[in-house]
């Protein structure tokens, strides 16, 4: 999803060499790999979107491999950047990086201030390693390699798999089939409270594309809308925009992970981009793309 959108923004701008490789093509987790692409390819520019990503439950049971998988692929690929001379590397990290019970907004300082959230910890500790990793490379060799945290994302080339699929999309296919199927309820998971912000990925290319060219320091900056509204919420504006008429139920054995994750975007704000795709009209565009292949 996130490498796609990339891409749609960077052939807006008149790129055109791009150098890419799907995960059967290329195995971000193989050093040896890693290495004979880079050294056979130069690229000059490096976003770093590849990850091992997954909802709650994906999060909690596969702990080992979002950890260790995390890990070598960062490693490898910003390692072999160095070492191939890229000009500008982009990490891309995860809002899920800071301490569950931080203050909110999150700000950039608020890292490795507290606990994390137990069911992602894993994952958490493989993107901050990954901050830790672009700051010790640029400390150590000068290498330009900056970091970014998106928050809660969604758009085209979604997943949306029952099983490991994030809340926004798993929400769609819930409504979507529920209607189809002419079923009496929706379950939502845990107590529908917590808040979460949602940005569309395109809206992210962009604020990529715009760091790319404009911020060159170490540390991380915040990529999101600034606002958010609660798990419930969000389901009910999901029904009213696939127009499911039953009701929504609540399965409260279910975790409902942190309590509230919302970015404080003032540092990029202050930098000069703002998000552009405001939240109902995002999913409308999403629903109207995927209705017929769900």
């Amino acid at each position: 999803m996130v490498g796609s959108a990339l891409v749609r923004r960077l052939q807006q701008a008149g790129f055109e060499h791009f150098i890419t490789a799907t995960s059967s093509e290329l195995d971000l987790r193989d050093q040896a790999q890693v290495r004979t692409f880079f050294e056979k390819h130069k690229p000059d520019y490096v976003f770093l979107a590849a990850a091992k990503v997954g909802g709650i439950v994906a999060n909690n049971t596969y702990r080992a491999e979002f950890l260790y998988d995390n890990l070598m692929i960062e490693s490898n690929v910003i390692d072999a950047a160095y070492r191939n001379g890229v000009e500008k590397l982009m990490f891309l990290g995860s809002s899920c990086i800071y301490p569950k019970m931080a203050p909110q907004p999150l700000k950039e300082e608020y890292l490795l201030t507290g606990l994390l959230e137990p069911t992602n910890e894993p994952y958490a500790i493989a993107k901050i390693a990954g901050i830790k990793l672009c700051d010790a490379y640029r400390a150590q060799y000068g290498s330009n390699f900056i970091s970014v945290m998106p928050t809660n994302l969604y758009g085209p080339n979604d997943n949306y798999h029952p099983q490991n699929s994030h809340v926004l999309p798993a929400l769609i296919r819930k409504f979507h089939e529920a209607k189809r199927d002419q079923l009496p309820f929706v379950t939502l998971w845990g107590s529908g409270s917590p808040l979460r912000e949602f940005l569309h990925v395109d809206d992210l290319a962009d604020a990529c594309f715009f760091l790319m060219e404009n911020y060159n320091e170490p540390g991380l900056v915040n990529i999101g809308v600034g606002h958010d509204l609660s798990i419930l919420d969000l389901a009910r504006l999901v029904q009213g925009i696939v127009g499911y008429e039953g009701t929504i139920e609540n399965d409260l054995s279910k975790p409902d992970g942190t309590p509230r994750k919302l970015m404080d975007v003032s540092k990029l704000h202050q930098l000069g981009w703002q998000a552009k795709i405001d939240l109902e009209t995002g999913i409308r565009e999403v629903y109207e793309a995927v209705k017929d292949q769900l």
